[in-house]
């Protein structure tokens, strides 16, 4: 048997206990989480009601904000309608966007996310502006709802507006070319929007239409 003093006793005990110390402390501790907001019991909403050329029956987008020490900031969102058969669309579409207003520093880069989405069908006019899907539309309502509660200043985007022009004012050369530009954009009327590549380049000439970009022809017999 080894015989063992009181010295050599303190020790171990020591070194245990030391462990047991290092591992509590690693137990307890957890990551914070950076850059979520949590939704409060109420919270203030606006509702859009959206007539879309995609779907069928008009959509409800309800968008909900919250106040934080940094402003106000978007937190959640939901889209209602008659459609059923798009039901489950919405659902994924409104949690992955709610995710982002939670989690994100900036959530900004959603609605060029959206915007970027193309129909397989084409594109519609609304309101004299074209959208490429129904998901533009609601990257359109997202944006005016920041605009409408504030999260976006209008008097930020005038100032830039007020600077821009002012630079070209103070260049002639810049004047004349924007002037040719806009005369080619008054002879480009006569042009329409090809079905094909969605591009404004379709024309008619005796009774045909053919697009000058992708080569896209029909004739009326």
């Amino acid at each position: 048997m080894i015989k063992l003093n009181d010295k050599s006793k303190i020790v171990e005990l020591d070194q245990a206990t030391k462990k047991n110390t290092k591992v509590a402390s690693k137990d307890n501790t957890t990551q914070p989480n950076v850059g979520s907001a949590s939704r409060p019991k109420v919270v203030d909403a606006k509702v859009y009601k959206v007539k879309s050329a995609f779907v069928k029956n008009s959509v409800f987008i309800t968008l909900s904000y919250v106040e934080t020490d940094g402003g106000r900031r978007p937190i959640e969102i939901f889209i209602n309608s008659k459609d059923l058969n798009r039901a489950p669309e919405y659902v994924v579409l409104t949690r992955l966007i709610s995710a982002i207003f939670r989690r994100a520093t900036d959530p900004m880069f959603i609605l060029e996310e959206l915007h970027g989405i193309h129909d397989p069908n084409g594109g519609s006019f609304k309101d004299g502006k074209y959208y490429h899907s129904f998901y533009a539309e609601v990257a359109e309502t997202i944006e005016r709802f920041f605009y409408d509660v504030g999260i976006i200043k209008k008097k930020d985007i005038s100032e830039n507006n007020q600077q821009e022009s002012t630079k070209i004012d103070d260049h002639d050369l810049v004047r004349v070319e924007v002037n040719t530009q806009n005369s080619q954009n008054h002879l480009n009327k006569q042009f329409r929007i090809c079905p094909t590549c969605s591009e404004k380049s379709l024309k008619t000439e005796n009774g045909c239409d053919s697009c000058i970009q992708c080569g896209y022809s029909k004739c009326d017999k």
